[in-house]
């Protein structure tokens, strides 16, 4: 695992336990933003915790005071500079699907702090969310002139529309307890309680037949999947017209400089 650019160790940590294991994004220095090796080790460590048969449960968490700021604006920016292929608003290929819903074995979302855009995402993708009373949650992609990946497709399936669509087209900032109305995360917790709360949720789920749960887990999921395949074509096809826009250049080279964008609507 290559070090992150803090030098403080590498850009996810991953631990086994008994029967789970903690994934930790480590990047606090740029608030867990999936930039870096970030997301290539979350895929290693899924596949890792996919072929061990010991393994039962896994529980996302992040250093730091943010779970995860979403994509690296920073390495957006000087992606658009160098022009160097088409990303989404998380830094990943259009058509590379998120790791987690599609794992046979169940993750927890323990939500430590700051959780917008992907990293939002990333928690949407876990199968059960709790969050500490210090997070909170949004999806700013239209405030930088681009648009959600991963929440476009999903999360009018996991919220009602009118909340899903409100999260979507304000970028507003979301409560703790909003999300928590919302069914967007199931607890609140103190930040001294949400590790040791996941791990309890964790080893109930380690503590039941594996094969009773990771096929629970996959019908629960059939719904949230269905015709998902053809929700990414089309997705594919909206993203490539805004993400070539002047505006999506225009947003993270804004914030890169720290002052209000200037939408042409072009």
């Amino acid at each position: 695992m290559a070090d992150n650019e803090a030098g403080s160790g590498p850009d996810l940590i991953y631990e086994k336990f008994d029967h789970y294991a903690v994934l930790t994004m480590n990047r606090p220095h740029r608030l867990n933003a999936l930039g870096g090796d970030l997301r290539r080790l979350m895929r290693e460590a899924v596949d890792d915790l996919e072929s061990d048969v010991n393994m039962r449960a896994a529980i996302l968490t992040g250093a730091g005071r943010a779970f995860s700021a979403g994509a690296d604006l920073k390495e957006m920016n000087e992606g658009n500079q160098r022009r160097q292929g088409l990303r989404n608003t998380m830094g990943y290929d259009l058509d590379e699907s998120m790791p987690f819903a599609r794992a046979r074995k169940p993750f927890i979302a323990a939500i430590n702090g700051l959780c917008i855009a992907g990293g939002l995402e990333r928690a949407l993708d876990c199968d059960i969310r709790i969050a500490s009373s210090e997070a909170y949650f949004g999806l700013f992609e239209v405030k930088r002139g681009i648009m959600p990946g991963y929440a476009i497709h999903h999360l009018a399936r996991m919220l009602p529309i009118g909340d899903a669509l409100y999260i979507l087209l304000t970028a507003d900032r979301i409560s703790p307890e909003d999300a928590l109305r919302m069914g967007l995360i199931r607890e609140i917790l103190e930040p001294e309680a949400l590790m040791p709360r996941a791990v309890e949720i964790a080893e109930m789920i380690a503590a039941n037949a594996p094969l009773a749960v990771e096929g629970t887990k996959f019908m629960a999921q059939q719904w949230r999947q269905m015709q998902i395949d053809e929700s990414y074509r089309v997705g594919q096809w909206v993203s490539r017209t805004v993400l070539n826009s002047e505006d999506a250049k225009e947003g993270p080279r804004a914030f890169v400089e720290k002052r209000p964008p200037n939408w042409t609507g072009q």
